[in-house]
């Protein structure tokens, strides 16, 4: 059974709407790091193999990050 894994939708994703200092939240909650964000204002971008612990869900005020 293929694990479920956390999927940005770009068309959703913008973290200047999500915070004031451009940070994206989902990134700063993953306990794995592998939603890493290069620079503020920037989407995040998945880096290594998600846990699928759905934190990022969470995290997101957008909903722009569905488990898939």
């Amino acid at each position: 059974m293929v694990k479920p894994m956390a999927v940005v939708d770009y068309s959703v994703c913008d973290p200047g709407k999500c915070s004031p200092d451009g940070v994206c939240p989902a990134a700063k909650a993953c306990p794995q790091k592998t939603l890493k964000q290069e620079s503020r204002g920037e989407p995040p971008v998945q880096f290594g193999m998600c846990k699928g612990c759905a934190t990022c869900v969470t995290a997101c005020p957008l909903k722009a990050i569905k488990m898939m």
